[in-house]
């Protein structure tokens, strides 16, 4: 091929891949479907509402036929469930199983881009022996029928487990299975070893937050600035609770000798509201901690023992389930309503697909409601920035710093060798972070809080080399 014709077909691969790469660049961002409710609408009406978003991935706890058909076509992701109550009949019979995969799988597949077989929901923690023991048999029959249908490897079978499957998760290093479940999970954790498939947890920072209602845990589970916590197994300083609950589960197999197990979130969310007498619940909680998440999870920095990746996270939910059962939260985890408007902005839409920084509302309602913080007023001009108040401490100032470049910001100025790194302290540093995620979560009063330790101002503090982001970006 001739030089000028090799050059025109690098030129055009490389376009290619960058499109290619582009478009799976939300893969990662899924949701739940749930379908405990008489309100909900069409699936097809459902199907255009999440082609409207960047959400990738679908997760049922069924296989509704209406819904995978709806899907067809749009190269959304599928997971779909078999029923606790098909374990029985799963396990006892190949029969079954290869019945059930044709009737719920080989129907649709692969126009229904069908990826993962959930064979029941949190049965390992559920405490019913007749059906633990019945569990794996049931998946391996699952897998034996793809195995048969040549599908073995494009369509992964596993299950999902409660956050209680630990014994311990804090700190995060220390994370252990409980030995409740011993052999029945290490059987498990080989089933998904030799079969490449993924474990699926549900971690919750919401039920966290509601066993620890104090201010610095709310902040530390909706991604927002605090102190941190230092591990004291290995030193490392997390700076938010998803973070640390998912690599619990890490260090759990870890421990175990699973490494190369992958992990993947099946469930994670905040309820808008729920009943008077529950902690956590509200629409500011809710919008900065799936919104905040997003944004996370798009940034790529991953979590401190698996950095640089995002985990595959199913949020909770699509909508709302009005017959669920249970206090009031239960029935309020909806991102859309039943019209498919949204119940308040997460993020979720294709206009923000980039990286932005974390959502942080005026001050989110920790228990009972006060009385809002009205935000200082935003000075006059084309440009603003924002900037630590004078006399801030500077253990106040890391922690916004490390929260900030935990975020996913550029922080290479403030780098050693970068135009900002000098002077080389604390308080030019933060400053520089906190103005970068001001600057880019939209500008807003509120965008400047910092726990109240930052504040706005009309004069530019770029200096020599470096440049302070700010006015229309």
């Amino acid at each position: 091929m001739a030089p000028q014709k090799l050059s025109s077909f690098f030129l055009i691969f490389l376009v290619l891949l960058q499109s290619l790469s582009s478009a799976d660049s939300q893969a990662f961002i899924g949701v739940n479907y749930g379908q405990v409710a008489d309100n909900l609408p069409p699936p097809a009406e459902t199907v255009k509402l999440i082609q409207s978003t960047s959400i990738q991935k679908v997760r049922l706890y069924g296989a509704d036929p209406a819904i995978i058909k709806a899907l067809a076509n749009t190269g959304i992701g599928i997971v779909i469930g078999a029923s606790n109550g098909d374990i029985p009949a799963l396990a006892a019979d190949p029969n079954f199983a290869g019945q059930w995969v044709n009737n719920n799988i080989l129907a649709y597949y692969p126009a229904s881009k069908i990826i993962v077989v959930n064979v029941g929901n949190e049965v390992v923690t559920s405490g019913d022996q007749n059906l633990i023991p019945k569990l794996l048999p049931a998946m391996q029959n699952v897998q034996n029928a793809l195995n048969a249908a040549s599908l073995g490897g494009r369509i992964k079978v596993s299950t999902v487990h409660a956050m209680s499957i630990l014994s311990q998760s804090d700190p995060p290093s220390s994370g252990l299975f409980s030995p409740v479940f011993g052999d029945s999970l290490k059987a498990l954790l080989q089933f998904h070893k030799e079969n490449g498939s993924p474990l699926m947890i549900n971690p919750y920072p919401f039920f966290a937050y509601q066993s620890d209602p104090r201010p610095e845990t709310l902040a530390f589970c909706l991604f927002q600035p605090n102190a941190g916590r230092v591990d004291s197994g290995n030193g490392i300083k997390y700076m938010n609770m998803f973070d640390a609950q998912v690599d619990a589960v890490r260090s759990a197999l870890n421990a175990w000798g699973f490494k190369e197990i992958q992990i993947v979130v099946a469930e994670t969310g905040w309820p808008y509201k729920g009943d008077p007498n529950e902690v956590g619940p509200s629409m500011d909680n809710a919008k900065a901690y799936n919104g905040n998440l997003i944004n996370h999870l798009r940034s790529m920095v991953g979590t401190p023992l698996m950095p640089g990746i995002s985990v595959d996270t199913y949020i909770f939910a699509l909508y709302d389930e009005d017959l669920k059962p249970g206090p009031g939260s239960e029935r309020s985890f909806g991102l859309f309503k039943p019209d498919l408007s949204t119940t308040y902005d997460a993020g979720l839409s294709k206009n923000s697909q980039t990286p932005t920084a974390p959502v942080t509302p005026a001050p989110a309602t920790p228990t009972t409601p006060v009385t809002p913080v009205t935000p200082a007023p935003k000075p006059t001009g084309s440009a603003t920035w924002c900037l630590p108040k004078p006399g801030i401490p500077d253990s106040e100032l890391q922690s916004n710093l490390d929260y900030a470049c935990s975020m996913g910001i550029d922080c290479s100025p403030i780098q050693e060798g970068g135009p900002c790194f000098e002077p080389n302290t604390v308080a030019s540093h933060a400053a520089y972070a906190m103005n970068v995620i001001y600057q880019t979560a939209g500008r807003n009063p509120w965008n400047c809080d910092f726990s109240e330790t930052a504040s706005l101002t009309s004069t530019n503090p770029s200096y020599n080399g470096c440049t302070y982001p700010g006015g229309n970006l």
